[in-house]
């Protein structure tokens, strides 16, 4: 490791980085506290070499929010709705089958499926969609319903976890998404989220779904009320899940977005570059049981994600082509992004683009 990059005040950190050594919960919190990034994103780049060469990922994805209707209304969301509140839908599953539809031909490999807690729906709605896409694009992976979604079903139907995800398993879910973890510690969560699920249960479900056979990624939602010491808490416990059952795909820090929550009153203003490719560099440094840490395009721009190539990312995410849940809340980015861009974007960060599926299967390499 060159000494030359490599500042006085983090040297310890360096060692242990240069060794493969886990860093510890102090060590999190000093790397937050540090002003010094780019020690900070050299370290977390040498560490997304050694695990994944000079390779970039994305996948040919599609986005679907089948409703936004939600009993759980939670101040830092600005998607939710009450039923009959102006902009207030639920797609039919017609209409999602069109969506479905619609991809095929396009190379989509991932159709990823979020969106409220709608107490109109019942079990089969879920199961039915997942039949529908299913038969819509066999050879796509499904990757849908956050563990938010999956607790609500399974209690609102008197359904065990496990029960509940076997059925939807059986029905063509092959992967859960990594939303609604925002931040774990209980303070945080009854502030921003009071009526979402606990940081434990998150885990439990993902704990549930990994020894069923599925793998699922990791979220954690930062730039509002937590402390540094509740981020590196989160990446902490699911670093420690990771250890126990290898489930965990990739991990994804979503920048918060204050516009049009109820948190917006508190004179948030939403997260500055730096902040964004810090926290993307620490997490490559605390999680090193994770093969990839994700930049999402969406929540942090294109330009940005493209930077964060050099900070410990190797993934940008896909195409998307429809998103709702950041941009209600203030994302100004688009919410498509052309396969050749994302490949264009990569080679010109110095990297080599990789076309990958949900699970990291290579489809193709080294595209121009």
């Amino acid at each position: 490791m060159d000494k030359f990059f490599v500042s006085e005040e983090l040297k310890d950190i360096a060692a242990k980085v240069q060794v493969g050594e886990r860093l510890s919960f102090e060590d999190g919190v000093r790397l937050f506290k540090s002003g010094d990034l780019l020690t900070i994103g050299y370290l977390a780049d040498q560490v997304r070499q050694r695990k994944n060469g000079n390779r970039a990922y994305f996948i040919v994805n599609r986005h679907i929010n089948h409703t936004n209707i939600c009993i759980n209304r939670c101040p830092l969301c600005a998607f939710g709705r009450d039923p009959g509140d102006r902009g207030a839908y639920t797609m039919t599953l017609d209409e999602i089958e069109a969506r479905a539809l619609e991809c095929r031909g396009q190379g989509v490999s991932e159709i990823h499926i979020v969106g409220g807690l709608n107490d109109a729906l019942d079990l089969e709605y879920y199961l039915e969609m997942l039949r529908r896409v299913r038969r819509a694009l066999p050879g796509t992976v499904i990757q849908a319903f956050t563990a938010v979604e999956v607790d609500y079903l399974a209690r609102s139907n008197g359904l065990s976890l496990e029960k509940t995800l076997e059925l939807l398993k059986d029905a063509g879910l092959d992967s859960l998404p990594g939303g609604g973890a925002e931040i774990f510690a209980p303070r945080v969560r009854e502030r921003i989220c009071p009526r979402k699920i606990s940081g434990d249960r998150w885990l439990e479900v993902h704990e549930t779904a990994h020894r069923l056979g599925m793998r699922t990624n990791a979220t954690m939602l930062y730039g509002h009320i937590e402390t540094i010491e509740e981020r590196v808490d989160h990446l902490i416990r699911l670093r420690e899940l990771q250890d126990r059952t290898g489930g965990f795909l990739a991990f994804i820090p979503l920048a918060f977005h204050p516009k049009n929550t109820e948190l917006e009153s508190l004179g948030l203003a939403g997260t500055t570059g730096y902040e964004d490719l810090k926290v993307l560099a620490v997490a490559r440094l605390m999680l090193d049981n994770f093969d990839h840490i994700k930049a999402f395009w969406i929540m942090i721009g294109p330009k940005l994600a493209q930077v964060a190539l050099s900070f410990g990312v190797d993934d940008l995410d896909g195409t998307v082509v429809e998103e709702k849940i950041a941009h209600d809340a203030g994302a100004e980015t688009d919410q498509y992004m052309p396969k050749q861009k994302l490949i264009k974007m990569i080679r010109a960060a110095g990297r080599i683009p990789v076309e990958r599926d949900t699970l990291y299967n290579v489809i193709r390499e080294g595209l121009q």
